[in-house]
């Protein structure tokens, strides 16, 4: 098979994996080797299908020993199958590197024949990169559940990042539909991980010259919409995750149905992609926001929002806590008000040195007034403590979700407008409605 075509069969199979990530990791070049490595981020390489994505996205195999219901390269999937050598792969990386396509690497694979085979041909493609080519550049590589601990800990002195895909929500829905894998399998190697990344950084204190150990963390993806489990159960899952084994990030992939099977949904279902954003703004209120799963979630309210976000659905059902006079508040607290990032939060506790910030102060340091405006005072201001809840998530959902004016929808709008236009009702009349019966919902659950 020619090289291009194995390309183009690998690249289009490793386009489920996410790899939306910055590297995290600097690394000078040294005049004498290929590449270096920003901690800002890399950008501008190109998947199978044209995409701008940050690195060249390739699975090393489709060749699959494994039958996991929800993934496209299953062992009983009809489809076009590769692989390359790993002589192959570091020569393609390199070439296209020189010719300015990417700047680093994202390797994954299907499982050929066992786990610990498939780990080795990726460490001697990895191996041949870095020590043949002398690249420095960004890699992230994808660990294979199951594989030796002394061939995950050679894979993270070869790469930046590793990541061990979790896959699903729940030790159940992984023997229901990867009976393959364990869940002991995908954190034995989650956890030595993080331990060895740890104790790397002692060694790094005692030695800068030491070995660096996956030095940009590890990370891990979760596809959400296959399996019924709440987001309740997904996000504390998250701050587990996030707790025990020190993750940089935590992925979540809508499901795309891509094989006809009882287990799952079926082939007309269309991906959760809203659920997958307000997961997204989840995570990051857990990351930079300093908010616990518990607050976000509970067992009497498992599921977010589909009309607002996190952040703004916690306030309106805390207005015992508003207003936040934004002149006295502390950082902690000023996070907790929507509308108000750690950016901006830290630009107010610098502005107010200088006197007392009123409206127009805030909008120019970023605060988003659309929503701040409903719990906060400042000088010139007040939102008024006794605020009707019905008033405020009626203004919260006036937002692009439902004006439809002009604006083309939004992507992440309602999908319960397009149902209704779809049956012949007028577009604008189609959002009031829903807006109204997304009103009574934020209200009700109060």
């Amino acid at each position: 098979m020619e090289l291009m075509e194995k390309l183009r069969i690998l690249s289009d199979s490793a386009k489920y994996d996410v790899a939306c990530t910055s590297s995290g990791v600097d690394r000078k070049g040294n005049g004498q080797s290929i590449g270096s490595c920003s901690a800002s981020g890399i950008c501008h390489a190109f998947s199978a299908d044209g995409r701008c994505i940050s690195l060249l996205k390739v699975l090393l195999t489709n060749v699959c020993s494994y039958d996991c219901g929800y993934c496209i390269n299953r062992r009983s999937n009809d489809l076009p199958r590769a692989s390359f050598t790993p002589e192959e792969l570091a020569e393609l990386t390199i070439e296209f590197y020189r010719r300015n396509y990417i700047e680093g690497l994202f390797l994954s694979s299907a499982v050929l024949r066992n786990a610990d085979y498939t780990m080795e041909q990726m460490i001697c493609a990895l191996e041949l990169l870095r020590y043949k080519h002398g690249f420095r550049g960004y890699i992230h590589a994808k660990t294979i559940p199951g594989a030796s601990p002394l061939l995950i800990e050679k894979m993270g002195l070869l790469a930046d990042r590793l990541s061990v895909n979790i896959e699903l929500p729940s030790e159940k829905s992984l023997q229901m539909l990867a009976p393959d894998k364990a869940k002991t399998a995908i954190l034995r190697p989650m956890k030595q991980i993080a331990v060895t990344t740890s104790q790397n950084k002692k060694e790094l204190a005692v030695y800068r010259n030491a070995p660096k150990f996956a030095p940009a963390g590890q990370s891990t993806q979760m596809i959400v919409g296959a399996t019924p489990e709440t987001d309740n159960q997904i996000i504390r899952l998250t701050e587990g995750l996030y707790k025990t084994y020190s993750l940089k990030r935590v992925f979540y992939s809508a499901y795309i149905p891509v094989s006809q099977d009882s287990r799952l949904p079926s082939l007309d279902t269309p991906p959760p992609l809203l659920r997958e954003h307000r997961l997204y703004q989840a995570d990051w209120l857990m990351r930079f926001y300093h908010f616990s799963a518990n607050e976000i979630l509970d067992e009497d309210t498992p599921n977010l929002s589909p009309y607002v976000d996190p952040k703004c659905n916690w306030a309106i059902h805390h207005l015992e806590q508003f207003p936040i006079d934004v002149n006295k508040a502390d950082y902690a607290t000023l996070l907790r008000v929507p509308g108000i990032g750690p950016k901006s939060a830290k630009r107010i506790l610098v502005a107010r040195r200088s006197g007392a910030l009123d409206l127009q102060g805030l909008k120019r340091i970023g605060v988003v007034l659309k929503r701040a405006q409903h719990f906060i005072e400042c000088k010139g201001f007040h939102c008024g403590a006794l605020q009707n809840r019905h008033h405020i998530a009626q203004a919260l959902l006036d937002s692009a979700a439902f004006s439809v004016g002009n604006e083309q929808l939004s992507m992440f709008a309602a999908p319960e407008i397009g149902q209704l236009a779809g049956q012949g009702m007028p577009l604008q009349q189609a959002a009031k409605e829903v807006q109204e019966e997304a009103v009574k919902c934020l209200v009700k659950s109060m």
